[in-house]
């Protein structure tokens, strides 16, 4: 084996020594500067990266603030609409309420005025004919006719509560 060889054992060190240096060189002029670009490349990238997520995530947290502010006014907004429709509907109750009670007062006084109405033609009859009774009564005690108004004036004390 030639590399066991002594006798060339210089020369192979002279010549790994001269192929060492030569990639040397070559590592650190040509290999090294695109490995170090794309190392550089990649921590911009990724630099990049982090403060795109930042400021997407700032934008993130805007819209949620933006989005929490806007449901508390909706909120705010449908407590407003709910308690304005209470009061409206309320008014629209009391006010038909205040319509009906109207309605049936109105009635209760045509009612009363028929119930009046009624009285008095009854009261009328009665006074008619209790004075036709009363005649018939006192014809059949004394045989004749009474005064019929005499007993107009009898019956109509008799009937508002006045003693004859």
């Amino acid at each position: 084996m030639p590399q066991l060889d002594y006798h060339t054992f210089v020369p192979q060190l002279v010549w790994l020594a001269v192929t060492f240096a030569i990639l040397y060189v070559l590592m650190s002029r040509v290999a090294l500067p695109k490995v170090h670009g794309a190392i550089e490349a990649r921590r911009e990238r990724i630099a990049g990266d982090l403060g795109r997520a930042a400021t997407l995530k700032e934008e993130a947290e805007a819209a949620l603030a933006a989005y929490r502010k806007a449901l508390a006014d909706a909120r705010a907004a449908a407590q407003e609409t709910l308690r304005q429709t209470g009061e409206k509907l309320a008014a629209e109750a009391a006010e038909r309420q205040r319509q009906l009670a109207e309605t049936l007062n109105g009635q209760i006084a045509a009612a009363e005025q028929r119930i009046a109405a009624g009285k008095e033609q009854a009261l009328g009859e009665i006074r008619g004919i209790a004075a036709e009774v009363g005649g018939a009564i006192v014809e059949k005690l004394t045989g004749a006719p009474p005064d019929p108004a005499a007993l107009n004036g009898a019956v109509g004390r008799a009937l508002n509560g006045r003693a004859a």
